[in-house]
């Protein structure tokens, strides 16, 4: 019965080692169009029951966002919150944004904030990739 105990641990150390090898290992770089496909469905299952990309909702819609004045889309009513910000949506500020909806403009409409900073990289990933060209 003792060496069928010692088969099972040693079974069991190789198997969590394994399993930590798998962390360590090297991710393979992904390339911009893959985060903005993966930004995609991020922005699906986040996002999209309050914005489309090409038709106001809830929340006004997305395409060409990044680079466009904030309350930017005329056919939106904003908060007199967003209003006030001013400037435009860089990625740097859409990750704030994303990050902290309430803390960057209290009383906007938007409650939703993506704590995650990865999933955050990847929905900016695919709103750029709907967006034209910054000025």
């Amino acid at each position: 019965m003792r060496k069928s105990h010692t088969m099972m641990f040693r079974v069991g150390a190789g198997l969590a080692v394994g399993a930590f090898a798998l962390l360590l290992a090297p991710r393979p770089i992904i390339a911009a169009g893959d985060d903005a496909a993966a930004g995609q469905a991020v922005f699906k299952g986040k996002c999209a029951a309050c914005h489309s990309v090409d038709a106001d909702r809830i929340g006004p819609r997305l395409q060409n966002v990044v680079g466009r004045p904030v309350a930017g889309v005329p056919t939106y009513t904003y908060s007199p919150a967003l209003k006030k910000l001013g400037g435009a949506w860089t990625p740097a500020r859409l990750d704030e944004w994303l990050a902290g909806t309430q803390k960057m403009a209290p009383g906007s409409k938007m409650y939703l904030q993506v704590a995650d900073p990865a999933q955050r990289k990847l929905i900016i990933a695919y709103l750029q990739s709907v967006s034209g060209p910054t000025k």
